[in-house]
């Protein structure tokens, strides 16, 4: 008996498991699908990464420079003799460079700021010509002098905290340090103070030996390196400032820059914590609240003054050449639906991390999909490759291709998979809920590279949501700004994922010329394992979209997002005193929910049938389905920021990168501007019955005989 037993457990352990289920396949196609899903991944190799890395981050290639050409021409080559058709496409677009820098202390001492990263014996590239100055792109021109006042970190709050304490910053050059939001906003929140200059520091509490060696010894921020970035007002627009809403080409029509709405109208520069020193430790006034307190050996008073500071900035305005680099692979059943995965490759100085990490994983990708067609892939859909130019500065080069190609755009991408940085740690993705199943599943099925988990597995372990008395869910965050997904998803309406591995990099040489290879090297994805992980995740999820019968789209997600958005938004609203009626909001997303339960009931069906409809009947199933996503950036826009279009996520105003959920009514009920909000509840309710209504036509496609 127990023999039989044990042949009969061993037989069950023996017999072939069915694959997991794949969202959009029919059942038949599951292990033919992973069977190419592995010999895709088996091709990544890490060496070749670090190749890519080496050469790609050999010299400074800020946009507009010719190291930023060279780096496209290099891309282009690797593409080309892997039999890809690609191409560069050229674009323009407003790009300052720096002509002149000073910050003098004039009072109650002198001191004459350095504001420069000095060379590091043990990292050649931080001796490297053509390094780019630190400064702030699109900050105005200016000579300024004044009285300075420390603003903890620039924010809203620590602007109410200076009212409570009578302090004013009007006619006055504020001092901020880096962290808990964009820079852009810290100098946005000074302009509409009344400031006159802005000053931005690293201070090692955040950023340097508080946390951590610095470098060379460990991989923190040394006392003179500095963050370069541009301050461009990015959650009005992106893109060229001169050219809000169409692409900025050789001889296209441009606003004159006193028109140009993201350009800010005070001067700034940021600065290292070695030069912050001297003029933080001569102000005098009240000593800081003990959260604005940094880590540098002085007592943080906030002034004004004593300590009296000029500044100032000039700058070469001029217009610039943008170079993408577009590689395509056409779809053999459906080529006018479209894939595209993108990672920009300027830098702001030699950029190993920012973007180079991100941009190998796209390289290796293009090279194992070349190598598949070779032996006979063809995807059902077109997949494009993408490599931008013109991120650091405002997501040039993607906007603009954006903005060229939007009607294309509305009518052929069924989904833009963005990269950006990359390093150790866990998988953080941001993105359209309608993709959040298709993208837990490929999560699930992608190896953690240090583990014998999946992705998926060792992201849910860390995940700030997890519950004792509840099991960690898979998510995929708002999305913000700061990368080069904000064109398709914020002013197109397309459907997006941003992804990257996160977590375990120390960080501390962000956007400084220490941002090296020899710095990735040693302190972040030492072996590449986790830039094969990023191929192996954003190349297996191309091909799901592109092979799909169906895309793989899914709606009960989406209105579970929602709902939670909706239910903080109501708290929101009960903490500031106000009253709002949702009705409208709660019955379009009851629409939703029925559409999103009969969707999956007519998709399981139709994956089921012996066969599937004529091509074109396939076609215009799916187009149905992406194209439902366009319905929630309507054409009129948010208030105030016409081009930003989606009524579900965008940044917020002082956020920056970070996003706000329901932003027109969430931002109307920050303001206590109730009738404001109570209108933009109804078109948030048209929006999402729009969707509803989407939901059911694709559904009747489905059912369709």
């Amino acid at each position: 008996m127990k023999r039989a037993l044990f042949l009969f457990l061993a037989a069950l352990c023996a017999a072939p498991q069915e694959p997991p289920a794949l969202r959009g396949f029919p059942q038949a196609a599951w292990k033919t699908e992973y069977e190419r899903e592995s010999k895709f991944r088996a091709l990544i190799e890490p060496d070749r990464l670090k190749d890519y890395m080496r050469i790609m981050s050999e010299e400074p290639h800020h946009a507009g420079s010719r190291g930023s050409m060279d780096v496209a021409q290099y891309v282009l080559g690797l593409l080309r003799s892997w039999g890809l058709d690609a191409r560069i496409e050229a674009f323009e677009a407003l790009v300052p460079y720096p002509t002149f820098r000073s910050l003098d202390l004039i009072a109650p001492v002198k001191y004459k700021a350095r504001l420069k990263e000095p060379v590091i014996k043990e990292d050649k590239d931080s001796a490297d010509a053509d390094q780019l100055p630190t400064y702030h792109a699109y900050a105005a021109a200016g000579d300024v002098t004044g009285q300075l006042v420390y603003v903890n970190y620039g924010l809203p709050d620590d602007y109410a905290e200076l009212d409570r304490l009578g302090i004013t910053v009007k006619g006055r050059i504020v001092i901020a340090r880096y962290g808990r939001s964009w820079r852009g906003a810290k100098v946005k929140l000074a302009q509409e103070h009344g400031a006159i200059g802005c000053l931005i520091y690293s201070d090692p509490r955040d950023d340097g030996y508080f946390q951590g060696d610095v470098y060379p010894k460990g991989p923190f921020r040394p006392p003179q390196g500095v963050e370069r970035g541009s301050v461009m007002d990015m959650p009005l627009y992106v893109g060229d400032p001169l050219s809000p809403g169409w692409a900025s080409e050789r001889g296209s029509k441009r606003l004159p820059a006193s028109e140009a709405k993201t350009l800010m109208k005070i001067p700034s520069l940021p600065i290292s914590y070695d030069d912050a020193k001297p003029l933080l430790e001569n102000l005098d006034g009240p000593v800081a609240p003990e959260p604005w307190r940094g880590a540098l050996p002085i007592t943080y008073h906030i002034g004004p003054g004593p300590a009296t500071v000029r500044l100032k900035v000039e700058f070469d305005w001029g217009t610039r050449p943008l170079y993408d680099v577009i590689a395509t692979i056409p779809g053999n059943e459906f080529p006018n639906q479209w894939v595209l995965w993108g990672n920009h490759h300027d830098a702001w100085v030699n950029g190993a991390h920012d973007p180079v990490s991100g941009a190998i994983a796209v390289l290796e990708t293009a090279r194992a999909f070349a190598d598949l067609t070779k032996n006979g892939w063809r995807p059902k859909r077109t997949i494009k490759l993408a490599l931008w130019d013109g991120e650091e500065f405002g997501l040039l080069g993607s906007t603009e291709w954006v903005e060229k190609r939007r009607a294309e755009l509305d009518r052929k991408l069924v989904a833009y998979l963005n990269s950006d940085s990359n390093g150790r740690g866990k998988l953080r993705a941001s993105g359209s809920p309608t993709l959040q199943k298709f993208m837990e599943e490929v999560a699930r099925d992608i190896a953690d590279p240090l583990s014998s988990k999946s992705v998926l597995a060792a992201a849910l372990e860390s995940s700030p949501r997890q519950k004792s008395d509840k099991a960690p869910e898979f998510r995929l965050a708002p999305l913000g700004a700061g990368s080069d997904y904000v064109a398709f998803a914020h002013h197109v309406g397309i459907a997006c994922v941003n992804a990257g591995f996160s977590g375990g990099d120390p960080g501390g040489v962000y956007h400084s010329i220490y941002d090296s290879f020899e710095w990735f090297t040693r302190f972040s994805d030492s072996n590449y394992v986790y830039g094969r992980a990023l191929a192996q995740l954003m190349g297996t999820a191309l091909m799901r979209l592109a092979d799909a019968p169906v895309v793989p789209f899914e709606f009960q997600g989406f209105v579970k997002n929602v709902r939670d958005w909706r239910l903080d938004l109501a708290k929101a609203v009960e903490a500031s005193g106000g009253s709002l009626d949702f009705s409208d909001v709660d019955t379009a997303l009851g629409h939703i929910e029925h559409g999103a339960s009969a969707y999956e009931t007519a998709l399981t069906a139709f994956l089921a049938r012996p066969d599937f409809p004529p091509r074109s009947s396939l076609e215009r199933l799916n187009e149905a389905v992406y194209r439902s996503e366009r319905v929630l950036a309507p054409a009129p826009g948010l208030p105030g920021r016409e081009w930003y279009k989606n009524q579900i996520f965008a940044p917020g105003l002082y956020t920056g990168y970070g996003a706000k959920t329901l932003p027109a009514v969430r931002e109307a009920v920050e303001n206590k501007q109730w009738s404001v909000a109570q209108a933009q509840l109804k078109t948030l309710a048209a929006t999402l019955e729009a969707f509803a209504q989407r939901i059911e036509e694709a559904v009747k496609l489905l059912s369709a005989p």
